[in-house]
C-alpha cells in the first residue's frame, strides 16, 4: 500500500461466533464504514444511501448495499482499494439459499468481474471446495500454507508455548504434555 499511496483498505475477519462477521450484511456494512472512513468523496456514497433510506429509518437491502460499495469502487480515476476478506470459511453453508458463504463468494464473482482496474481483492480461507471452486478461476495468485513447513513449526512452537507457560499444566507429567502437543498440532489442520 505504501508504494501505491494514497490507498483505501477495508478488512473484515469472518467470525462464526458472532452473527454480523459472518454474513453479506455484515461484510458490506463493515466494508462500507471502513472505506468511507478514508475518503470524504466515498462518504458522500454512503451519505446518499442514508438519506434515500430515509435517514436512516429504514435499512437498506444487501442490494443497495452493494450498489453502494459499486458506487464507491468505480468513482472516476480511483485511488487503489484493498479489500481483505480474512477466514471465509468461518461464514455458515448452511442449507439457506443462497448461504452466508454463498452470498459473499457472489459477491466476489461480481467485483472480479467488473475488471475495476484499482481494486486488489484478498480472502484467505482454509481449504474448503465450494470456496476452491468459486475462487481458483478468479485468482490471479494463490498461496497455500496448509502444509507449509514453517506453518506447522509455527502451530508446534506457539502450542508447545501454552503448554509450557499454563499454569494448570504445570503439574502435568512430561508425557501428556506431550500427548496434548501431538494432537492438537495434528488437528490443527495448517490453521
Amino acid at each position: 500500500m505504501r508504494r501505491s499511496w494514497p490507498a483505501s483498505l477495508a478488512i473484515f475477519y469472518c467470525d462464526s461466533k458472532e452473527d454480523q462477521k459472518k454474513s453479506l450484511r455484515g461484510l458490506l456494512s463493515s466494508m462500507l464504514f471502513q472505506l468511507c472512513d478514508h475518503s470524504d468523496l466515498y462518504y458522500d456514497i454512503l451519505s446518499h444511501l442514508y438519506v434515500t433510506h430515509r435517514h436512516g429509518a429504514q435499512d437498506p437491502s444487501d442490494n443497495a448495499l452493494v450498489r453502494c460499495l459499486m458506487d464507491i469502487l468505480k468513482r472516476p480515476r480511483q485511488a487503489p482499494v484493498f479489500l481483505v476478506i480474512d477466514g471465509l470459511d468461518e461464514c455458515s453453508n448452511t442449507s439457506a439459499i443462497p448461504s452466508p458463504r454463498r452470498s459473499i463468494l457472489l459477491l466476489l464473482e461480481e467485483l472480479i468481474g467488473f475488471y475495476l482496474p484499482n481494486l486488489r481483492i484478498c480472502v484467505t480461507s482454509r481449504h474448503e471446495d465450494d470456496i476452491q471452486v468459486v475462487l481458483q478461476p478468479l485468482t490471479f495468485r494463490f498461496v497455500s500454507l496448509h502444509d507449509e513447513a514453517g506453518q506447522i513449526g509455527d502451530i508446534i512452537d506457539y502450542v508447545r508455548s501454552i503448554v509450557a507457560t499454563d499454569p494448570e499444566m504445570r503439574g502435568w507429567n512430561w508425557g501428556d504434555k506431550q500427548l496434548v502437543i501431538d494432537v492438537l498440532t495434528e488437528r490443527a489442520d495448517g490453521v
